[in-house]
């Protein structure tokens, strides 16, 4: 569709729907949203320019409603019940149909605030409002989970999943990726031998983290990103929360910003439910769990396309960000760190690693320094690629070296490496394998540290499992 007649028709909605609303003056998509599309539209309403918020499908196109992937109406129907059960969210204006040719979209309220992670944990404007975040997110969190879904009719659109069958779609989705990953086996046997019993289920979230809400230096404006909501076991929210990867480097567990006690008593004060840490802490390893495999599902994406830029390998390397994660979480202890390997060499002028460093700063230089938007995103992540590549020739031999010798050991074996990593996987996913054995978890500690301290040595995650050896 011309840009020209997506606006006409638009135009025709808001001057129809949006009472006052005489003249749509412009509509920018904007840059985030990886699933679907945002829009900032500037309407005249009352004879003054007011912004409004749209949300719609990639392409403009028409979806029916899955339990997995609700879709646009049913994001529309969540955001209405967040707003009457009094959890900040835009309201809802109006929900496009099909006779108005625009695809699934939803017209909503314009909010103000800052949405991206590092800034809300490292940004001076949010000195005051950060010690406060935790217990708000609590009290977010219990509001939310106490919409009624029956009443909302939220149960006859949403998908149920209970902890049981959430372990074993990731299970099952790493498996079909056919990649030997052990700690990402051993910590989905753990979730499978420690699965929560006492709960009721509700509407969870599901991506309640720091980086999908806004804030200002006042409060939390919005909660963002309602498009894998389910019904399930409430505590999901509060682990995911919690979770590592969202802490952008800061040492707080939850968001970067708060104290699991916070947060608890938020949730508390709001719901009148206690929190068990414990059931907390389940859903913490799942979220860990779950993200290691998203990640790997990232270099799937590149191997078969049908996008094979740049950023989908690089994500790929984080799933050690998320196993070393698993490993703090459940098997703390001492770790063996390999040294690296001497690049000194006069045989090659000049040296693989000098190579290496000449392209990276290429990137990180000249490519950023004249380039902008998306490119210069790009530029980066290539750059930290390379930086990666270099941390492989250095440490890589020694790493593998070490692995493959713990493993021959372990097993009396003289396997070669792959063949015993799917030894170990096998039995870990037959159950043959305990997950108590000593040997074990210091193979894996050890494993992941090192695969970690060439994937993204600065990776938080890295430094408390160093601490405890």
């Amino acid at each position: 569709m011309e840009k020209a007649e997506f606006e006409s028709r638009l135009e025709s909605v808001l001057i129809r729907e949006i009472e006052g609303c005489s003249k749509l003056v412009s509509a920018e998509r904007l840059s985030g949203g990886a699933s679907q599309e945002t829009y900032r539209l500037t309407a005249l309403v009352s004879g003054s320019e007011q912004l409004l918020a749209m949300r719609r499908s990639p392409g403009g196109e028409f979806t029916e409603p899955l339990p997995a992937k609700p879709g646009i109406t049913v994001e529309a129907m969540l955001l209405k019940c967040a707003y009457d059960a009094g959890v900040p969210t835009p309201e809802v204006y109006y929900v496009l149909t099909r006779e108005d040719d625009l695809g699934d979209a939803v017209i909503m309220e314009w909010l103000e605030g800052e949405a991206l992670g590092a800034r809300i944990v490292r940004s001076d404007q949010f000195t005051d409002i950060r010690p406060r975040l935790a217990y708000e997110c609590g009290q977010i969190l219990a509001k939310i989970h106490s919409v009624d879904l029956q009443q909302a009719g939220l149960d006859k659109v949403l998908g149920e999943i209970s902890p049981d069958a959430f372990i074993d779609q990731m299970w099952d989705r790493y498996k079909l990726l056919e990649t030997p990953q052990p700690m990402i086996d051993y910590a989905a046997r753990w979730l499978k031998e420690n699965l929560p019993t006492d709960f009721e289920m509700a509407l969870v979230h599901n991506d309640f983290r720091c980086g999908n809400f806004m804030i200002t230096s006042e409060k939390i404006t919005a909660i963002l990103d309602w498009e894998t909501a389910h019904i399930g076991d409430p505590m999901r929210d509060l682990g995911w929360m919690c979770c590592n990867s969202w802490r952008f480097g800061s040492d707080m567990p939850v968001g970067g910003f708060g104290s699991y006690d916070d947060m608890f008593r938020g949730y508390e004060d709001e719901s009148g439910k206690k929190v068990d840490p414990d059931h907390v802490k389940f859903w913490e390893v799942f979220g860990s769990f779950w993200w290691a495999v998203g990640t790997l599902g990232f270099v799937e994406q590149y191997r078969v396309g049908p996008d094979q830029t740049v950023e989908r390998p690089a994500i790929g390397r984080r799933t050690s960000e998320c196993q070393i994660d698993c490993v703090n979480l459940l098997i703390p202890g001492p770790v063996d760190l390999v040294e690296e390997a001497s690049t000194a060499s006069s045989l090659d002028m000049p040296r693989t690693d000098e190579l290496l460093i000449s392209i990276r700063d290429f990137l990180r230089g000249d490519v950023m320094a004249e380039s902008v938007g998306r490119t210069n995103f790009l530029a980066r992540v290539a750059s930290n690629s390379v930086d990666i590549v270099i941390r492989e020739l250095a440490l890589g031999p020694a790493h593998r070296e070490g692995e493959l010798a713990r493993l021959q050991n372990f097993y009396s074996s003289s396997e070669e490496l792959e063949d015993l990593r799917w030894n170990l996987v096998s039995q870990l996913r037959d159950g043959s394998q305990s997950l108590d054995d000593e040997a074990l978890k210091f193979h894996l500690r050890t494993t992941v540290a090192n695969q970690i301290a060439i994937d993204q040595p600065k990776y938080t995650g890295l430094k408390t499992a160093v601490a405890v050896t």
